[in-house]
């Protein structure tokens, strides 16, 4: 039964006591805004969308379509028809409210915010415009994972972009079936980009939204703090994932896994994390659709494109000024998704280059990876849909791809800097010795200890200077000895060198190993001699305290028991030695570090007293700032020694006498005196020595000790750089396999469609020698394998066709074709047609002849003109 209409909404300015105009009610709580796309001929498909929508359902309808831009606006009038909630054309800040409908008028780009709507003068020329995509973003930003996109009947692929911002946001995505759209192509876009949750026909859609919000609201209301949730399903969850895609999702946050989790169960309506277990394990293909959801791969060219621009007019100029003899750059694309993010790093290095224009020869090399094979194979292809004008300027689309029926190809010249594979971030080795290293909106998605794992990882696989581009929402600020902020509010950070105060931690390390799964195997100790023995000996027990800290003192490491001199400061955990030191040497230390630092001198400090009663201790305190080795310039060394106590001077007392025992008693006493200071001065003299001996030992020691630290660093860097080069190999050969077969079913398609055709055709170069040919030329040219490459007029032929190459040379200069009709030795006739050969870039590259053969037509042809003579002598014969 058809419901009562209602007085449609005009559009026009209307009375605050009007029923239909929405009015503004402070503290409202949010309601559900379902952002729907179709065409201009899409009327029937909204008619049946609305008719199913019951009254009261709470939530509000904005309707984006193609409208001509010369026609005023007439949707909101028919549509008011089919439904007893109020229709609006939309003016500018107008309000959204529950149970009403809202349609875009004519020329105008809407978009929302905080609930209001909002509209603009469009930018893009008609015919260019892509109105749903615009709205449908703005609506993602605005209610995030309560965003809801339906895309109905329609033409082009206007909305995907749309709807890859609301599935990033968590949102809901509902698509009509394209076999009940009166036009496909819309929905099928949607489809294919693999972002519909629910496809189905339109009047079952309304339905299907008003489910999902139901079971969401139940979900939302027995919502629990996350540590009290069922852990245990979460965690088979997670086991069910890894048995059947092999990927681990433990590092991720676990609120942004409970969250797609939800979402999944929403929309099967289903109520329990722990029926949900169950719905994973009897359907295998929900597994699949749950490791697409948590992949989040949603991407576009040059996203921020402010930060790009930084990007591209500052970060990669400086990299070419520091390689004055220029070379090739790499760079590393983490987390790429289907591309776009790789291929507009190609771009803007193309574009930097003609804006500098250096004398040398640079190359760009960009490593794009992704845990998601289908967006790996989508990335490869490089095809994109026609609504990418929305993110990429029409110089860019021009230079830079090549336009289809599809859409747009990304052109050769782009796609061969570019090497796509699949790897997971925290499992596979890294690429290493890189330019330039993005990783935007990734980070976001792991936990804590993740990120602090990687972001050393990067700062490794960094060269000198190297730049980190992040995205919006990540920043390296935490990690100030790793990077050097460039543009902070672009997320561009800059390697700077560090001395790692803790082990670099390598992938697979990242995730706890199993119990009972077998150690990584270690390298043996080498057996320790006597000398190293006794030199570790000598470090241990007789070698000064030592501290080696950075510029600010922050410490760095620490050789021997410096606890008599150190003590941790309550509080919060501060390795700072001003803050560590005892009372009695921080004074005279800070002012003592800070004159070292200046003059770059070193500095003795001597008498500082520590301690009270028995433990005081008198110590000297020598600073050096170190200029070598390269590892440790500008660091400060801070050595401790402890010293004897002068001896203090005792109060006069009553003076005893000494009894004269004669002048033999006092030559003896002299005698005795002058032994013991001839023992003392040998005493000395041996200690002097000693302690050089000690000294120089002691040096050798440490530059022993820092040979074997440094081979020890190097095996390690080795290995690692050995682990990445592996995963380089795997990557290219993963790339040119890819390539390989799928040249191979290009040959294959190219050979079977023709030879199915049954015409003859001759490919050749633009000096007219003969690239390829198909079956049956070797007939009319006597052709075998080994005339390849040779000229065509070298080449004899059936045909009585004697200015072949003459004509095949005018195409090649006009680039005009040419057909005509050849006869041969033996009685047969072709068609024969000369083509220019075009390649994918546009590019001339030799010419087509085709051979097709009009024998029978000929017959057929001579036949009927013989019956055509017979008749008119036969007219004639009458007369």
């Amino acid at each position: 039964m058809n419901k009562q209409p209602k007085t449609v909404g005009s559009g026009k300015v209307k009375n605050s006591s009007s029923p239909h105009e929405p009015q503004t009610q402070p503290g409202a709580k949010p309601f559900p805004i379902v952002g729907i796309g179709a065409s201009a001929g899409g009327l029937e498909a909204l008619e049946q969308f609305l008719r199913q929508v019951p009254d009261g359902s709470g939530m509000a309808f904005v309707i984006v379509q193609h409208l001509d831009p010369t026609h005023k606006g007439i949707m909101a009038e028919l549509l008011q028809r089919t439904t007893g909630m109020a229709v609006f054309q939309v003016r500018d800040r107008m309000r959204v409210k529950p149970d009403c409908v809202y349609v875009i008028p004519p020329n105008k780009d809407m978009s929302i915010l905080h609930g209001v709507l909002h509209l603009f003068e469009p930018t893009a020329p008609r015919g260019l415009r892509l109105p749903i995509d615009y709205f449908l973003r703005s609506l993602a930003e605005d209610r995030q994972e309560g965003s809801i996109g339906v895309i109905l009947s329609g033409m082009g692929s206007d909305g995907t972009m749309g709807l890859r911002a609301i599935k990033e946001k968590a949102g809901v995505v509902l698509v009509q079936e394209p076999a009940t759209a009166k036009f496909d192509s819309m929905p099928r876009s949607a489809i294919a980009a693999g972002l519909a949750d629910l496809v189905a026909p339109v009047e079952e859609l309304p339905g299907k939204i008003i489910d999902y919000l139901r079971h969401a609201h139940v979900i939302a209301k027995s919502e629990r703090p996350l540590e009290e949730k069922d852990q245990s399903a979460i965690e088979k969850v997670l086991i069910l994932l890894r048995s059947k895609t092999g990927q681990d999702f433990s590092l991720y946050k676990k609120n942004t896994v409970y969250r797609r989790i939800e979402r999944r169960m929403s929309i099967h309506q289903i109520d329990r994390i722990a029926a949900y277990v169950r719905f994973l394990q009897e359907n295998p293909q929900e597994v699949e659709l749950l490791f697409k959801e948590l992949l989040i791969g949603v991407t576009s060219f040059f996203r921020d494109p402010a930060a790009w621009e930084q990007l591209q007019e500052e970060a990669i100029p400086a990299l070419l000024a520091d390689r004055p003899t220029g070379g090739v750059l790499r760079a590393w694309s983490v987390g790429c998704s289907t591309g776009e993010e790789a291929y507009s790093l190609a771009i803007a290095f193309k574009e930097a280059l003609e804006q500098i224009k250096p004398t040398a020869r640079f190359t760009l090399q960009i490593f794009a990876t992704d845990l998601d094979r289908d967006a790996i194979d989508k990335a490869r292809q490089g095809v994109y849909p026609v609504n990418i004008s929305a993110d990429v300027s029409a110089e860019q689309l021009h230079r830079f791809f090549v336009q289809e029926e599809s859409g747009y190809r990304v052109t050769k010249e782009i796609r061969e800097m570019v090497t796509f594979a699949t790897q997971n971030l925290i499992m596979d080795p890294p690429f290493t010795k890189l330019d330039i290293l993005i990783c935007r909106n990734l980070l976001i998605y792991l936990t804590p200890e993740s990120q602090k794992k990687l972001l050393p990882l990067f700062h490794y696989s960094l060269n000198p200077g190297g730049i980190m581009f992040l995205g919006s929402a990540e920043t390296a600020t935490a990690f100030a000895d790793f990077f050097t902020s460039v543009h902070i509010k672009s997320r561009l950070f800059r390697r700077r060198e560090s001395v790692l105060a803790e082990p670099l931690a390598f992938p697979p390390s990242f995730i706890p190993g199993r119990p009972g799964s077998p150690k990584e195997l270690t390298m043996a100790k080498p057996v320790a001699n006597l000398q190293s023995l006794a030199d570790q000996l000598l470090l241990q027990r007789f070698s000064p305290p030592a501290v080696l800290v950075n510029d600010r003192g922050d410490i760095l490491y620490i050789s021997g028991r410096t606890g008599k001199y150190l003590e941790p400061a309550a509080g919060k955990a501060n390795w700072n030695i001003f803050a560590m030191a005892r009372e009695g040497l921080r004074f005279e230390l800070g002012s003592a570090f800070q004159k070292a630092v200046r003059t770059k001198e070193p500095l003795m400090v001597r008498g500082l007293r520590i301690g009270e009663g028995d433990t005081n201790q008198a110590v000297d305190i020598a600073i050096q700032v170190i200029d070598t080795p390269e590892a440790l310039r500008g660091m400060v060394m801070i050595v401790f020694t402890d010293v004897a106590l002068p001896p203090e001077k005792k109060a006069p007392g009553r003076r005893k006498k000494i009894a004269a025992d004669g002048n033999s008693r006092s030559l003896e006493l002299g005698q005795e005196l002058q032994q013991v200071r001839e023992a003392l001065s040998s005493t000395r003299e041996e200690m002097q020595s000693s302690q050089e001996e000690l000294k120089s030992t002691n040096e050798e020691l440490q530059s022993t000790n820092e040979e074997l630290q440094s081979t020890n660093e190097e095996l390690t860097t080795s290995r690692e750089e050995m682990q990445s080069m592996n995963e380089e190999l795997q990557t290219l050969n993963a790339e040119q396999q890819s390539r390989m077969d799928e040249l191979s079913r290009t040959n294959n398609d190219m050979r079977n469609l023709l030879n199915s055709t049954e015409i003859v055709t001759v490919f050749l170069d633009n000096q007219l020698h003969v690239r390829r040919y198909t079956s049956g030329a070797n007939q009319l040219f006597k052709l075998i394998p080994g005339d390849v490459g040779r000229p065509l007029s070298d080449l004899t032929s059936d045909l009585l066709y004697p200015g072949m190459v003459d004509e095949a040379r005018e195409v090649l200069r006009t680039l005009v074709f040419s057909e005509k009709e050849i006869s041969a030795t033996d009685g047969r006739w072709f068609k024969v047609r000369i083509m220019p050969y075009r390649t994918m870039e546009e590019v001339i590259a030799g010419v087509v002849i085709t051979f097709a053969e009009i024998t029978a037509a000929k017959k057929l042809e001579a036949e009927l003109r013989e019956e055509n003579a017979k008749l008119k002598s036969l007219l004639v014969a009458k007369r």
